[in-house]
């Protein structure tokens, strides 16, 4: 093979390693298959975007110098052409060159870097903070000195989906597996300060548009922010393997102009107040067993089965179930308390003691348990506060 051949050969190879980069990063672009890290909505997510393009293209510059230079060695100098391999143990030069240029390179990634994680540490002056508290398989959101809390699980739709033999087709539902009942609702051009925990076991909570994630660990709180420069609605997921239901734990965060947060951020005080003053009255059977079977859907039917069958033996069946059937307040302090040595979580601090009310009515009464038990809000109420 002659000179003009090997060249060739080279430049052919450099080409393929361009090609490969172009469809990469500039087909998706244009075909609209994104396969890149997105940009984001915030300063932070065009911060890193910004940063992970800096640095992927100083690889992609190292990679076709290192494979150029390999490839044209093996083509050039390859023991077919009669080549010899030089002998010798040392070179200091080489071995100074090759040292200093990796760590020049390092440092001016690190500097960038360095300089990202410190902007993103930086939590202080927010104008809200919000609790975020991870569950199996939902969060909980808290508004801190606003007295709104409230919990964000799977959308009905996509719950109903999922469910095996279900006979829904889940291509028919908008956002599956990406929806849930309750978003949580931020203001664009506020800086938000999250404090990030869980109740039971490691959780992540991830928003890519935001540009970062943060696991929600049980005992300890992680501290984050963002700043939402475009309204719209922002989805996410738990990005840690939480258990058999990890992937029916969508995020879903609506950003709206401040006048609009305001308005709802008092819609939902009022719903509040609304919601403590129906503790005190006297709820119809029918009622409860209407809302009941909405919170069980929601909130119990993950575990236990929309027809109350479970899933033992970790999640026991609750048609004729010992706790269903048997005394009433051994029920209500299982629901409010969990059991330990079990997956059943504690309630108390997660529902409403009117939905609490309502989901024992119901699974009193459902599934062939014909207790007949009706349960008022009052009660739940009366149990926590002792």
């Amino acid at each position: 093979m002659n000179r003009a051949n090997t060249v060739i050969i080279t430049l052919a190879v450099l080409a393929a390693v361009a090609a490969a980069f172009w469809l990469l990063l500039a087909a998706p672009a244009l075909t609209g298959n994104e396969i890149n890290m997105p940009v984001g909505v915030t300063a932070q997510s065009a911060i890193h975007y910004e940063l992970h393009m800096v640095i992927l293209k100083i690889c992609v510059v190292i990679g076709v110098l290192v494979f150029g230079a390999m490839f044209t060695s093996i083509v050039l100098h390859r023991k077919s052409r009669g080549h010899r391999p030089a002998e010798f143990s040392h070179n200091t030069s080489a071995e100074i060159v090759w040292t200093i240029i990796p760590v020049l390179i390092l440092i001016s990634m690190a500097i960038p870097a360095t300089t990202a994680l410190v902007k993103m540490e930086d939590a202080s002056g927010a104008d809200l903070t919000i609790k975020v508290t991870g569950f199996q398989w939902k969060w909980k959101y808290e508004y801190l000195d606003e007295e709104v809390a409230f919990i964000s699980a799977l959308s009905a739709d996509s719950n109903a989906a999922r469910q095996l033999r279900s006979g829904i087709d889940p291509a028919t539902v908008d956002n599956y597996l990406l929806d849930v009942d309750h978003p949580l609702v931020l203001p664009v051009g506020k800086k938000v300060r999250f404090l990030i925990t869980a109740d039971d076991v490691i959780h992540a909570w991830w928003v890519p548009d935001f540009g970062w994630k943060r696991d929600a660990i049980p005992g300890f709180v992680n501290e984050a922010w963002t700043l939402i420069e475009q309204p719209g609605t922002y989805r996410g997921q738990c990005a840690e393997l939480c258990g058999k239901d990890h992937g029916f734990m969508p995020i879903v965060v609506e950003a709206l102009p401040e006048p609009e947060f305001q308005a709802w951020l008092a819609a939902q005080k009022t719903r509040s107040q609304a919601e403590a003053q129906t503790v005190a009255s006297e709820w119809t059977t029918d009622r409860l067993l209407e809302r009941g079977r909405a919170v069980y859907a929601t909130h119990c039917a993950t575990c236990h089965q929309e027809d109350g069958g479970g899933l033992a033996p970790a999640f026991p069946a609750l048609a004729g179930s010992p706790v269903s059937t048997g005394p009433l307040q051994e029920n209500i302090r299982v629901v409010l308390e969990g059991r330990e040595g079990t997956a059943m979580q504690a309630f108390g601090d997660l529902l409403s003691a009117t939905d609490i009310a309502a989901a024992l009515t119901y699974t009193r009464n459902a599934f062939g348990n014909d207790t007949g038990d009706v349960v008022q809000p009052r009660t739940i109420a009366e149990t926590t506060q002792h």
